[in-house]
C-alpha cells in the first residue's frame, strides 16, 4: 500500500512538472506570451528546472531544448526512485521514461482539447480561454480543413480526441513489446 501511494504521488508531481516543462516547449514553439495566467502557472512550475538547463542547452530556433530534457528529467527521477525503491534494476529506464513523456504529452494535449470544447460552449472572455483557444487551434484546423460541418457543429474536437485515444493504445502496444 506504502508503494501504491508513493507511486500515485511521485506520478502526480512527475507529471505536472514534465506537463509544465511540455506546454512551455509547445507555447514557445507557438511563439506564445507568456504574461497570460496559463504563461505564468507554466513558468512558476518549470522555472526552478528549465532555467539550469539552459545554460547547457540553448534554444535551437523556435526549440527550447531545455524544457524538453527537463520533461524527460522529471520523468526520470520519477521511474529512478520507483525502481530504487524495488531494488529493482535500471534495464528499460531509458524507454519507460521517453514512454511516460511521450504519454505525458497526449494527456496534455487531451485536457486541453477537452478544455477548449468546453470553454467554447459558453460565452467566455478570459485571457484563460483566449490561450487555450490559441494553443487548440493548430491542432484542431487541419482537420476542420477536411470534415464536414454541418449546421456550424464542429467535429474536429471529438476527431482528435479519438485520434490521441487511438495513439495512447498504440503507446501502451509498443511499451509492453519494448519489454517483452
Amino acid at each position: 500500500m506504502l508503494y501504491q501511494i508513493i507511486s500515485f504521488l511521485l506520478d502526480v508531481a512527475a507529471s505536472v512538472v514534465a506537463g509544465a516543462c511540455l506546454l512551455r516547449v509547445y507555447m514557445q514553439r507557438l511563439q506564445l506570451p507568456f504574461g497570460n495566467p496559463v504563461g505564468q502557472a507554466v513558468l512558476a512550475l518549470s522555472d526552478w528546472l528549465v532555467l539550469p538547463l539552459r545554460r547547457l542547452l540553448a534554444p535551437r530556433g523556435r526549440w527550447d531544448l531545455a524544457s524538453l530534457l527537463a520533461a524527460v528529467l522529471a520523468q526520470a527521477v520519477e521511474y529512478l526512485v520507483l525502481m530504487l525503491w524495488l531494488g529493482a534494476g535500471l534495464g528499460g529506464l531509458v524507454f519507460l521514461v521517453l514512454f511516460s513523456t511521450v504519454r505525458v504529452a497526449i494527456l496534455g494535449l487531451i485536457g486541453l482539447i477537452i478544455l477548449h470544447a468546453v470553454l467554447s460552449w459558453v460565452p467566455n472572455h478570459s485571457p484563460i480561454a483566449g490561450m487555450v483557444a490559441r494553443l487548440a487551434e493548430p491542432l484542431l484546423a487541419p482537420l476542420r480543413r477536411v470534415l464536414p460541418q454541418p449546421q456550424g457543429l464542429d467535429f474536429s474536437p471529438l476527431v482528435a480526441l479519438l485520434i490521441l485515444q487511438v495513439l495512447l493504445i498504440v503507446l501502451g502496444n509498443l511499451q509492453a513489446a519494448s519489454f517483452l
